[in-house]
């Protein structure tokens, strides 16, 4: 089998189903923002040796193949939803586990830090233009509450592990001076 098809050469693409689209529809940007979500936390994974990071971040790809396949249907799927209340809810676990770890926000923080929470502060910033595609494609076609959530939990969550990497490494957050400061 060849890895291309040559079907997509006038602009098209297609969808679960066999239903073919722009592929610049708001469905074809939601999926894509997540697929390229997704690549950005393998690199973080790439370059961090948090293995409990890691772990949580390896679940998290998994999520993203199911979110991406529900968004890639345009009619709502026979299968199971693999995203839902729980996967929520074990994503604010993660998030509480590592915010105990570090010190309490007083100021906004510049995104950087050592190389594996750099890249997770970028693949936060991809996150949240997924969960703004997301968005727009639910305000034309039903996307279910629980994806949303999860994706808008799922940048909170990049940032505080961004945060615990820096904070498991030594590195100390930059903060934004204020125009009071």
């Amino acid at each position: 089998m060849k890895l291309y098809t040559k079907q997509g050469d006038d602009g098209t693409t297609g969808l679960s189903g066999g239903v073919r689209v722009t592929k610049n529809d708001v469905r074809v940007c939601a999926y894509g923002d997540i697929d390229e979500t997704n690549a950005a936390i393998g690199v973080a994974i790439a370059i961090c040796e948090d293995h409990e990071v890691n772990h949580w971040l390896v679940r998290i790809q998994s999520d993203l193949f199911s979110i991406g396949a529900e968004l890639a249907a345009p009619k709502a799927s026979s299968r199971p939803d693999d995203i839902d209340d729980s996967s929520v809810a074990q994503m604010e676990t993660w998030i509480d586990t590592a915010d105990v770890e570090v010190s309490p926000l007083k100021s906004f923080i510049l995104p950087g830090g050592a190389a594996p929470a750099a890249s997770l502060h970028a693949a936060r910033t991809v996150c949240r233009r997924a969960e703004r595609a997301i968005v727009d494609l639910s305000q034309q076609q039903a996307v279910r509450r629980e994806v949303i959530q999860y994706v808008n939990r799922l940048s909170d969550f990049l940032f505080a592990v961004a945060r615990l990497v820096n904070h498991r490494l030594g590195i100390h957050e930059q903060t934004w001076p204020s125009s009071n400061e």
